[in-house]
Order: structure tokens, then sequence, then C-alpha cells
């Protein structure tokens, strides 16, 4: 998603609003823990406006306003919401779940300038429809990017996809689909164990540093990639971005080559031979898109009831929005500063790359109970160019 440069300081570039909880599909992996009728307590159509009014007193430009669930679209007041916040001049995104109700929204979307819109295509066929809890979900899915692909005057489409055990093999595939489609933006969020995801199997730290790695050669066909959760993405873009390809020949010798040269193992190779056996050689730059901004920096979110965390996978309560205001929350709160400042424990605090990564909030809380702890999925050792983990 495009976005002016800001003093991250002051203000944060995205800030999600969970409006309900409230959803149709049944996801493995749900941040949520989405149900199918909305909780108590969720934030009302008059609290919902005086949120926006509240990231407006962020100043110009306001963060973008990201809806999502639950299902955003499960909410009766969602016109009333949306057009509230694009009046006041806020730009507004939007990740719903793929049903009917989203066919029958693309027209009050479109209507009110809701140009980005995020799906969720979390494997192939097979692997989506088990980690969606509904069959032939994949299909609908399909059906709906090529109605955005085909829009591409009203829309700015983007394809979200967990990364895990389960879903990992099918990334090859997943980006050549997106390619044909003609979908430009591929966000990766990497498996953190909060709601249901904790029914899913995590990848070892020496397969994340695989599959970063890959995404990097998938960011060489014209393909934007972002990752949520694997800030070290951002320092395999720095290591590698002005690497040339001289002595390479073939599939084989590249990556085999790669993986040498950047200790990589099996699962690197696996995935990349496939890349190429369906794209051909990765030719182009790299084509990556970062802030610099993590859980609580640049990002904020705030859920249901109104409280507010760092981000959706890091459930550390901050405040909320109900009695307190969120500008004083970003800018004063006393963890945010230390996240801010990339003030962490552990290898992440003494990492020279820790300010334009910092490692994965969320996941260190969700693993060692501290949110400014180091990011075990993370096997670089600082200062030393040295890697470990297992």
């Amino acid at each position: 998603m495009p976005h002016p440069r800001l003093n991250l300081d002051e203000r944060p570039i995205l800030i999600f609003w969970e409006m309900t909880k409230a959803c149709l599909l049944k996801c493995r992996h749900c941040r949520a823990e989405a149900i199918p009728d909305p909780l108590p307590g969720e934030l009302s159509t008059d609290e919902g406006k005086r949120l926006v009014d509240q990231v407006r007193r962020f100043g110009e430009p306001y963060p973008v306003l990201i809806l999502t669930g639950g299902d955003p679209l499960m909410r009766e007041d969602l016109e009333e919401i949306v057009r509230y916040a694009t009046d006041s001049g806020l730009r507004v995104g939007i990740a719903p779940a793929v049903t009917e109700k989203l066919l029958n929204s693309l027209d009050m979307l479109s209507k009110y300038g809701v140009r980005f819109i995020s799906i969720s295509l979390d494997g192939m066929r097979e692997t989506h429809d088990y980690i969606r809890g509904v069959r032939g979900h994949f299909e609908a899915t399909l059906e709906f990017l090529r109605i955005l692909a085909d829009g591409r005057d009203r829309w700015v489409p983007q394809v979200n996809t967990l990364v895990s055990k389960e879903s990992v093999m099918d990334l090859p595939e997943i980006a050549h689909l997106l390619t044909e489609l003609g979908i430009k933006i591929w966000e990766l969020f990497f498996l953190i164990k909060v709601g249901r995801g904790v029914e899913l199997t995590d990848l070892s730290p020496r397969e994340y540093e695989d599959v970063v790695h890959f995404l990097f050669e998938v960011s060489k066909y014209g393909m934007e990639v972002r990752t949520v959760e694997a800030h070290f993405f951002r320092r395999v873009y720095l290591t590698r971005r002005g690497e040339g390809m001289e002595g390479i020949s073939g599939n084989g010798d590249y990556v085999d080559g790669i993986a040498m040269r950047y200790g990589l193992g099996d699962l690197y190779r696996r995935l990349t031979r496939r890349l190429i056996d369906l794209m051909g050689l990765p030719m182009g730059k790299p084509s990556t898109r970062s802030a610099q901004t993590r859980d609580g920096y640049g990002i904020l979110f705030v859920a249901y009831n109104g409280d507010v965390y760092p981000s959706g996978f890091a459930p550390y309560r901050l405040g909320n929005v109900r009695s307190e205001d969120i500008v004083r929350i970003y800018r004063e709160n006393g963890i945010l500063r230390r996240i801010k400042r990339a003030e962490f424990r552990g290898r992440c605090g003494s990492c020279e790359y820790r300010h334009i990564c910092g490692g994965s909030r969320a996941r260190a809380l969700a693993l060692t109970g501290d949110i400014l702890g180091e990011d075990p999925a993370c096997i670089y050792r600082p200062n030393s160019m040295g890697f470990g983990g297992s």
C-alpha cells in the first residue's frame, strides 16, 4: 500500500481496527478466533466514528485505517463508518473474508474510494480449503481475485498468505498464480501461535531463513513482496540486493550457488527450483517495499472492544480508545517508546539490524512472554556475520 514518508515516532502508517469477531469462515490460524456472531462489547457506530476522529488527530498525512476482523462485512453499519471515515479525509483499506457478502459490497466500497482490498490465499486448492475450513473456498477466492485483477482502475488488490508447515510448499505455485493474474502485491504472514494459530505447525528457524531467501527470489519477478512477523527479510534484502549473476548458467547452478553463498538448506533449494521450473530464472531487480515498521512502530491495532495493542498478533494491552486517546497511547506509552527506540533484549538488542528489523515483537511475546525479547525465529548472530539456530 503506498504511503508518504512519516515520522514513525509521532504517527503510525497503518491503524488496524478489528471491527468485529464475527465471521462465517472457520480458519485454522485465525488470530481473532472468529465466531459466527459478534461478541458483546464491540465498539458501537458512534464509538467507531469517535475512533475515526481520534485517528485524524494524528494530523496529516493521516494514518491509513484498515478495517479487519473477523469479517468487517458482518458489521451492519459498515457503509456508515466507511462513509464517515472517507468524508473525514482518511484513506481506508479493508481485509474481508471471501463470501457472498463481499461480492455484494464491491460497489459500495468503490463508491467511497476504498481501493485497497486484502484477500487471503493460504495455499493451492487442498491446502487453502483445509486452512480456511470451507470446501470449495479456493475456487471462490480465485474467482474473486480475477474480479479484482480485472478492475485495476478501481482496486489495488493485495494477496495475503500464511506461512507455516502446512502451506510452505505451495508458495511457488501461489507466486506463479499471482503473476498470471497480474496481482503485484504479495504479503506473507509468518505463523504466530495466537488464537487458533496454535493448531498449525511452525517452521524451524533454519527453514524461516530458507523461506525469506526464497521470497527474495520471488521479488525479482515483478512482485512486490512484503512479510509480516518475519522482519529479518529486510536483512536478507540488504545483504543480497547488490549481488550479481556472474558465473550462473542454469537452474541447478544458480540454486546451489546461492544456497552455498548464504548457507541455505534443502527447503530453499526445493522452493526455488520449483519457482524456476514455473517461471524461469529470476532476472529482474528485487521489488520490496518496507517502511521499517514493526509491531507498535508504524503499526497499531484496535481490538473489537477498543483495546489497543502493538499489532493484532501481539495482544499486549496498551489502553482502550473508549477512555484514552489513541494519539497519546501511541506517542507516550512506555513500552511503545522502547519498541520505537529498538531497546530489545537478547540478540535483537545487540543486532546491527535492530532499527531496520527489530524482530517480531509478537513472536517474542508468544514464545517467551517478553514483548521486548529476542525473536526466536531468527538465526542471525549479531555483529559477527554468523548464523545459528536449528
